[in-house]
């Protein structure tokens, strides 16, 4: 298989970019007539045509545009390389690549990625998935951090790094109109309808300890796997949700929901994951202060 010529995808990329001949051959010093001869060659190699001629532009085709999607993603991280190992001084604009379990609250999410919203020379990449799939994207250094809130099983091919980053206290939330006051916990779990997160949850485990404890039996309203969707069926349902309180934030800030119980020993942890490397995210650094990174 014929490899991919990176002179031919630069010319590409700056034609792209420029949207028109003259001004990319201006940008990379050479004749109009080499710019068009090195695209040809290209959309020869991948067999599609990359632009097409709108009057005296030139418009990228559905292929052009999915080739200057790689082309950018290459140069950026070409440019990055530079920066962390070629010792050019520090890129301009860096990345962090973020993967977050589907699950998690996305509450927590902002509130950790805060120190570089708000960053003009930091790009955030945010993917969700599965825990498996986000831990692989990681030892694959596709991504550089995973949020969960369970650690991982150590695995013999990559060595994972659990940074425990919060905990958050679990509660009873549901609408003002189901306060009553002085009722017994007890009393509450065996009497009012519940939506709770599913039992692969680490809350869901710490509640079925409690009730049992408490000799409860309760009245289950719904089971959900997504803080989100759990999130909104507090808003919506009469039932009271087994919840951290951070899920629905905004809504107790309003009024909307209040929080009727703290239930006793039951927390939810979050950790931030991270592999054992050599060259770690700088960015890592200013969300997980613990992580190492080489000067």
């Amino acid at each position: 298989m014929a490899e991919l010529n990176y002179h031919h995808l630069r010319y590409f990329w700056a034609v792209a970019h420029e949207g028109n001949l003259t001004r990319a051959a201006e940008r990379l010093r050479v004749s109009q007539s080499a710019v068009s001869v090195q695209i040809k060659k290209l959309e020869q190699q991948l067999g599609h045509a990359l632009f097409e001629r709108r009057g005296r532009r030139l418009v990228l085709t559905e292929a052009g545009s999915i080739a200057l999607d790689y082309a950018d993603t290459a140069f950026r991280m070409g440019d990055e390389l530079l920066g962390t190992l070629g010792h050019h001084g520090e890129p301009t604009r860096r990345v962090l690549r973020v993967g977050a379990l589907a699950t998690l609250s996305r509450n927590f999410q902002i509130e950790f990625l805060s120190p570089l919203l708000a960053r003009e020379d930091v790009e955030l990449v945010v993917r969700s998935g599965s825990l498996g799939d986000l831990l692989r994207a990681v030892g694959a250094h596709q991504l550089d951090v995973v949020l969960a809130n369970v650690a991982p099983l150590r695995d013999a091919t990559v060595a994972w790094v659990p940074h425990l980053i919060a905990e958050q206290p679990v509660s009873l939330v549901g609408h003002p109109d189901r306060v009553r006051k002085g009722r017994r916990l007890a009393d509450i779990l065996a009497n009012e309808p519940l939506l709770l997160p599913t039992i692969e949850s680490s809350i869901r485990t710490g509640f079925d300890t409690l009730v049992d404890r408490l000799d409860v039996r309760p009245r289950i309203a719904g089971e959900v796997d997504d803080m989100a969707m759990l999130r909104l069926m507090a808003r919506e349902s009469t039932a009271l949700a087994v919840v951290p309180p951070i899920v629905v934030r905004d809504e107790l800030e309003a009024g909307d929901l209040v929080e009727i119980r703290r239930l006793p020993d039951l927390h939810e942890t979050f950790y931030a994951i991270t592999a054992s490397r050599r060259f770690p995210n700088p960015l890592l650094r200013e969300l997980i202060p613990e992580v190492a990174v080489d000067a």
